[in-house]
């Protein structure tokens, strides 16, 4: 089996980090974009950047174009993890099938509300949202030997991240079911999670399976766990 590799190609950030006492929104949010690469395939994952900004970062890092990024796959649907989406215009978008059908399910009904004119910007942008949903393709358990699905549950109802067989660690790529270093540590889940005791429950796991962990708006780390704390 090829070798796994994995690139951090942009770091996120929160709008807002209440361990930091910010209790405003103070930034834009965008989520920590990853690369991992198994022979030919490259796998992008959460680019949260806008297009621009993550087609250069990719290049930067990689020497890669979007052209050859042959896979996306997003943790979650939300806005800071897909901000760069359309550069990719030759991959397959990728999405937990529970996350799926429960942004498919509120869009649905949103729009069900909103009133029937055609020019009705709501009505535009939501629309376009669940076009851009649709494209997504239900992602496999096994998106290539030695990657895998690793649900987490909890913050969104299909956060998913992704967990590399490494050769010598166990890598996972988390998500927001573990937002930064500080709220890992500090066992914090974010604000106004969709479960909490599921958001509570998949941060524990990624404690208990992932010798390093990328998460959603910070920096890779080493888990704590690794080295026997």
């Amino acid at each position: 089996m090829p070798s796994i590799r994995f690139d951090i190609i942009s770091i996120g950030t929160l709008s807002r980090n209440i361990l930091w006492n910010e209790s405003q929104l103070v930034r834009t949010p965008h989520a920590t974009t990853t690369l991992v690469r198994m022979g030919k395939r490259n796998i992008l994952i959460d680019p949260g950047l806008p297009a621009l900004a993550i087609g250069a970062r990719l290049f930067e890092r990689t020497g890669l174009r979007p052209e050859q990024i042959d896979t996306v796959f997003l943790t979650n649907f939300r806005l800071a993890h897909r901000g760069g989406l359309s550069l990719f215009t030759d991959a397959k978008f990728y999405l937990h099938e529970l996350e799926q059908q429960a942004v498919r399910d509120h869009l649905t009904r949103v729009l069900g509300e909103l009133p029937e004119e055609e020019d009705d910007e709501d009505r535009i942008r939501l629309t376009a949202e669940l076009k851009l949903l649709e494209s997504c393709i239900t992602a496999p358990d096994h998106m290539a030997p030695g990657i895998d699905l690793f649900p987490l549950f909890g913050y969104t109802p299909g956060t998913c991240g992704l967990l590399l067989s490494m050769s010598t660690s166990t890598v996972l790529i988390a998500g927001d079911a573990v937002p930064t270093q500080d709220h890992f540590l500090a066992g914090q889940v974010l604000p106004d999670p969709y479960d909490l005791a599921g958001a509570k429950e998949a941060l524990q796991e990624v404690y208990e399976i992932a010798d390093i962990i990328v998460p959603g708006h910070d920096n890779v780390f080493t888990s704590p766990r690794s080295a026997g704390l």
